[in-house]
């Protein structure tokens, strides 16, 4: 929220105000370069991210494959690109697109032509858009945009925080954009490079919505890969719609109305380029001004007047606007003062009250605690107070009236959700879930019924009707189930679904809402030829076998796992670590502990005492991300640090052994593996134990503990 770090700020960036004074040119480059055919219908945005940042990333020839999920579907589509903010020209020798197949596969990739070209070269600072590719393309689908670089490629601009695995070929990995399977994407970043829009025609879209906003719109703290941001869930509600609407998340990290950074426009100086220009945009959802008020120093009247000059522009180019009111941020750092809870609430009556927007959502009501209306409710917060989580996401998508869009016809008038947002379940016992039903149209619905969907060998039994005859226009009702997972569910994440039907003006609708519902272990302990050790407090265990194969849990207190201490509790295999192979498991998930709390997996000659030699641990941590510590000069202590990036879960981590020298490996799906590190330990000698750690790192957060899940935990010479 506060900016791109440093690792991404633009090289040899001319600076937004050269970029935005050449923007008629390359506008008009744009349209010359993909003009609308005689008697075809106009072009809509389905997906699009606004482009921020550049940075060497010191490779060549190279091929990157970009996974995207479209709002709107058709049956053509083209993609625009930009090298918007770098002072060089980038040269794409070979582009595809496809419908993907699963994680880096593509199902049949399409040729690309720019202008009848196979190859393109953009100049800096500026756009092109490709030729249209008669391709169907289903609502809601993911596409895959395949960029291969030909020679030195001396920049990326990018839009950095994508929450999308990114599929790239090593250096030198050569021209695989029209490779179906995927075995050549070795890398993955979470960055989407160059690609800032794809469209589509032919399809039953009325226009684009464009989501104008900072990193809450941007999707920060929704999980990672699973198209979770509020503008996804607003797409997935539009697509129910007889006609529906392309959905643009042009929102960026960091971003603010009053003023920008280099690299980091302001919403006013971007709104040409991100919402203005979109192809087919009718409506835009202004959602700023926390980042304005929280921490850059503007006032209520300055972020006032900002979103009248947005709405004056907006409408003086035909769109329509919809004001989103700013969220509550108490507890969120030191940002929060009375004075600026004023100031949010002057800024969020002014957007109530009417008379510049066409509408408002508001998001504030939304997601705010009813008891304490200056913070975010327990149930929408991520934990850092600011960003929402996936359930608070779902929130402002569900306080967006799709009639005021003036897009989208024939909405359901109806939607069904589904509570407690996170259940926390235990195998073969009932606990109590609700469906509501709420008629938010103007006229009754009738023959309402609701149905659960659940993963295999579970059960679950409505208390009383699961039917409900009418409901008037405002009205809501609820059906409590009693869910039951199956006796040998796997711990951890399991989707539940439910799926509501009624009439509509004698038409049948539907509607769907999902919760990620959490099987939590209990402790047990473990199983021969399993073994535990712990330095920490509160050690616990247990072990699951199950169809999938054997999952554990740790649970464990200890102030720390690296530097002077050692505390962590381990499950592990006595003597199965071999001099030459590998260390494989699943970190299926991680609760409680401090925010570097770790959880991962160790080998050593004797894990109940390190000091015999070759101790090395690869972990996983919400604060540090890939943490690969090893112990260099064999007393026992870990001193060596490799690591960092972004936190994920499930997180695949392998340690590799030859000899005295250990490679770390993390990976988000188990295929594509990125190295972290490499670090001798010269105390390493013959074979050694192998297992599952946890440490919840509470040295600053006393008494507290930490939960982790693994499965997949295997051993290869």
């Amino acid at each position: 929220m506060l900016g791109v770090p440093g690792v991404f700020r633009g090289l040899g960036h001319r600076g937004f105000a050269a970029f935005a004074a050449g923007l008629a040119a390359t506008l008009a480059a744009l349209l010359v370069a993909a003009p609308a055919e005689a008697g075809q219908p106009a072009w809509t945005g389905t997906w699009a991210t606004a482009q921020h940042a550049s940075y060497d990333p010191g490779t060549s020839e190279v091929t990157v494959r970009i996974p995207v999920r479209v709002s709107a579907g058709g049956s053509s589509v083209r993609i625009r690109l930009t090298n918007g903010f770098t002072d060089q020209p980038v040269t794409i020798g070979h582009a595809t697109v496809g419908l993907r197949g699963s994680g880096s596969a593509v199902a049949h990739p399409y040729e690309l032509r720019f202008g009848g070209k196979r190859e393109v070269t953009i100049a800096a600072g500026g756009d092109a858009a490709s030729d249209p590719v008669r391709l169907a393309v289903p609502a809601r689908s993911d596409l895959v945009v395949s960029l291969y670089f030909p020679g030195r490629l001396t920049h990326i601009s990018q839009h950095w925080m994508g929450l999308q695995t990114v599929y790239w070929t090593p250096d030198g990995g050569g021209d695989h954009a029209s490779d179906a399977d995927g075995d050549a994407f070795t890398r993955t970043d979470s960055a989407f490079p160059f690609l800032t829009g794809v469209d589509v025609r032919g399809g039953d879209t009325a226009g684009a919505v464009v989501a104008l906003g900072d990193s809450i719109t941007d999707g920060a703290s929704s999980t990672a890969n699973t198209n979770r941001r509020w503008p996804d869930y607003l797409a997935a509600r539009l697509s129910a719609c007889s006609s529906t609407a392309g959905v643009l998340n042009e929102g960026i990290s960091g971003n603010r109305i009053t003023a920008g950074t280099d690299g980091n426009p302001s919403a006013l100086d971007r709104l040409e380029r991100d919402v203005l220009s979109q192809p087919n945009a009718r409506t835009v959802v202004l959602f700023e001004g926390v980042n304005d008020l929280s921490w850059g120093g503007a006032t209520g009247d300055q972020v006032i007047d900002g979103m009248k000059e947005i709405a004056r522009r907006a409408h003086a180019r035909g769109l329509r606007v919809i004001g989103a009111t700013v969220v509550p941020y108490r507890g969120w750092g030191d940002y929060w003062t009375e004075a600026k809870e004023a100031d949010r609430q002057k800024v969020n009556t002014f957007v109530r009250s009417g008379g510049v927007f066409d509408d408002y959502a508001d998001f504030d009501k939304a997601v705010r605690d009813p008891a304490d209306p200056t913070r975010y409710a327990a149930a929408f917060d991520s934990g850092d107070h600011l960003h929402p989580n996936d359930t608070g996401m779902k929130a402002f998508a569900d306080a967006v009236d799709l009639a005021a869009l003036g897009v989208a016809r024939d909405c359901p008038s109806a939607r069904v959700r589904l509570t407690p947002y996170q259940p926390s379940l235990r195998a073969g016992q009932a606990t109590p879930m609700t469906t509501t039903v709420t008629n938010a149209g103007p006229t009754a619905v009738t023959r309402v019924s609701t149905r659960l969907k659940l993963p295999h060998g579970w059960s679950a039994e409505p208390v009383g009707s699961a039917r409900i005859h009418t409901l008037a226009p405002g009205e809501r009702a609820a059906v409590t189930w009693a869910v039951t997972p199956a006796a040998d569910a796997a711990w951890g994440t399991h989707p539940i679904k439910v799926d509501a039907s009624w009439s509509q003006g004698g038409r049948p609708r539907h509607d769907s809402d999902g919760v990620d519902a959490t099987v939590v272990p209990v402790p047990s302990g473990v199983r021969a030829p399993y073994l535990t050790t712990a330095t920490a407090e509160d050690a616990q265990y247990a072990q699951n076998s199950g169809r999938s194969g054997d999952q554990f849990a740790i649970w464990a207190g200890g102030r720390d796992l690296s530097g002077g201490m050692d505390e962590k509790a381990a499950v592990y295999l006595p003597g199965a670590a071999p001099r030459s192979g590998s260390v494989t498991a699943r970190v299926v998930g991680q609760t409680g502990g401090g925010p570097s709390a770790k959880a991962g997996i160790a080998v050593a000659g004797d894990l109940t005492a390190p000091e015999k030699g070759g101790y090395a641990v690869l972990t996983m941590s919400a604060q540090y991300g890939v943490e690969f510590m090893t112990d260099s000069d064999g007393d026992g202590r870990l001193d060596t640090w490799a690591g960092g990036g972004s936190s994920y879960h499930p997180a695949w981590l392998r340690l590799v052994r030859d000899g005295t020298t250990y490679t770390a490996y993390a990976s988000a799906d188990g295929t594509a593996w990125q190295r972290v590190g490499t670090e001798t330990v010269p105390s390493a000698s013959g074979s050694g134990d192998a297992g599952l750690v946890a440490s919840a790192v509470n040295l600053n957060y006393p008494g507290q503990t930490t939960t982790a899940v693994f499965d997949s935990f295997s051993v290869t010479e």
